[in-house]
């Protein structure tokens, strides 16, 4: 004899709707070998990826205080010091 199927509460309904949610924000499903697996997803700060993030606002002392000096942009112009101007400068 087969056993009968209870429909779901509204409650069970909903708990597994906000489940399925979650797990949708928190993983994503990639191929890898002609089969799909489900990996986390990167983290993110307003829809962009962190490191973009923290290049787009952080400022100069930020970043070296936090030890990020790939971030820092240096223009080889700026740091070069002209050798052309023999006067004294003051």
């Amino acid at each position: 004899m087969a056993k009968i199927k209870k429909a779901l509460t509204k409650i069970q309904k909903q708990a597994r709707k906000d489940a399925k949610i979650e797990r949708q924000k928190k993983y994503e499903w990639i191929f890898i070998n002609g089969k799909q697996v489900r990996i986390k997803r990167s983290p993110t700060v307003d829809g962009i990826d962190v490191d973009e993030f923290i290049e787009r606002n952080a400022d100069l002392i930020w970043l070296h205080q936090n030890e990020m000096w790939e971030y820092i942009d240096t223009d080889e112009e700026q740091l070069s010091f002209k050798e052309d101007n023999d006067e004294i400068p003051f």
